[in-house]
């Protein structure tokens, strides 16, 4: 254990005079059966409060919604993103399949000598491309493809 010694002596921190403040009111909103309020309520709220920018540059874009649809496969080809797994993807598959193999999921390959952790395991299976999932990439105009991880380079 370290202990510092200093010359200076500290003085104690003056205590601030403590005042009331009254919450502020909040707005009457009508909720929803799930208890939330409704998009255009929000979207008022949102619209009331000031901006302290000026007006020319608020950038403000129009809401609009999409559907979700499937780019139907071409053979093997990956047709949204790069060919090869991203190191986005990589990691999240090797989270999660090291969390499975650490609370006793059984090992898709043979036990490599130099895998001593559940993380290197994960990471050999991928490699070899033993594991039976598939990446989702979408599009922002909500199009999306479904790749297995095998079609990865």
């Amino acid at each position: 254990m370290v202990v510092k010694h200093t010359l200076k002596k500290h003085a104690a921190p003056k205590k601030l005079p403590v005042t009331k403040v009254k919450p502020a009111k909040k707005a009457s909103m009508k909720k929803n059966k799930k208890g939330a309020a409704s998009r255009k309520q929000v979207q008022e709220i949102i619209a009331s409060k000031k901006s302290s920018r000026p007006a020319d540059e608020v950038v403000t874009y129009p809401e609009f919604e999409y559907e979700l649809r499937e780019i139907a496969p071409q053979g093997n080809k990956v047709l949204i993103g790069p060919q090869w797994l991203t190191r986005f993807e990589k990691a999240r598959i090797t989270g999660s399949r090291a969390l499975q193999l650490s609370v006793g999921a059984p090992p898709l390959i043979k036990t490599p000598e130099k895998a001593t952790s559940s993380i290197m395991l994960a990471v050999a299976e991928i490699e070899q491309k033993a594991l039976p999932i598939s990446i989702r990439r979408i599009l922002p105009n909500g199009m999306y493809q479904d790749i297995p991880t095998d079609w990865m380079k």
